[in-house]
């Protein structure tokens, strides 16, 4: 039976009595196909499993996106209770930043390009709830979908750097049929932004059709997604990438791990998907 926690002292004393691996599937509600692969996981890997329902203010850099992200508590609760989760974290506003709240988690370098240059703040956002949950749980695993994979790489960085011993598993990323990856943020889209959206798809698998007929130019596999976003009208590219897999600079050459990403925005919607490119052993 899934059981719903809303302060900080309910989540403490449920956990000091949970069975121990303890798996954390941190969202941010509205959930989809997506948190359930993230739960199944958890629930496969560990002894308990513990989803937190939190619409984190500090990782929105506009009062309006914040406003416009759909929520049901209803809808997430009754998919955790199919899920078979054990614990649901749900809490207010205050149970997470305290009245007298002071403190801020910067991750360096690898929060810099991509979605930290297109929305400023959003990544200290993100590592400092995130460390948050880290700490009140104290879960041997966390999981996140790879359709993030900068977030992935900046939560990773903020655990290795201040010692927390929670390891980061990165889930592969859910799709629909037509290859739009899931995401909370798909509610948005009118059904002809929703036709248009698979886009994002096709463009990432163009750049890498390139790549494994042999092209090694960075800026040619970013030309080739560009080409294909400018096919469809109702798609506004935002930026295209084509980086290091561990450092997310952009390359010249693709000589060994990469990643290619992009964002688009349809209409007020705006989504992201990436792929990534193995090394030469790959």
């Amino acid at each position: 039976m899934t059981r719903v926690l809303r302060t900080r002292a309910e989540l403490r004393a449920a956990l000091a009595r949970a069975p121990r691996p303890i798996g954390l599937v941190p969202t941010m509600g509205w959930l989809h196909g997506g948190h359930r692969a993230l739960m199944r996981r958890a629930r496969d890997a560990d002894a308990t499993t513990v989803v937190t329902i939190f619409v984190n203010p500090r990782q929105f850099d506009q009062a309006a996106d914040f406003g416009r992200y759909p929520r049901s508590e209803a809808r997430d609760l009754a998919i955790c209770a199919e899920e078979e989760v054990d614990l649901v974290w749900m809490p207010p506003v205050e149970e997470v930043y305290p009245a007298d709240f002071d403190t801020r988690v910067s991750v360096g370098a690898l929060a810099g390009p991509l979605e930290g240059a297109a929305r400023p703040g959003h990544f200290e956002g993100v590592a400092t709830v995130v460390a948050i949950l880290f700490a009140l749980v104290g879960a041997e695993h966390a999981y996140f979908g790879q359709k993030d994979a900068q977030q992935v790489m900046v939560i990773r960085r903020m655990a290795l750097d201040l010692a927390l011993p929670t390891e980061v598993i990165a889930c592969p990323t859910v799709r629909e049929p037509d290859g739009l990856a899931l995401s909370s943020r798909n509610f948005h889209l009118s059904p002809a932004e929703r036709a248009a959206a698979p886009v994002l798809r096709r463009a990432l698998l163009a750049a890498r059709g390139r790549w494994e007929a042999g092209e090694r130019s960075g800026e040619a596999l970013r030309a080739a997604m560009r080409a294909v976003l400018a096919s469809e009208p109702l798609a506004e590219g935002e930026y295209v990438s084509c980086a290091d897999a561990e450092t997310l600079a952009e390359l010249e050459r693709v000589q060994g791990p990469a990643l290619l990403s992009l964002a688009v925005r349809f209409g007020p919607t705006r989504l992201i998907d990436n792929e990534p490119l193995p090394g030469p052993a790959g």
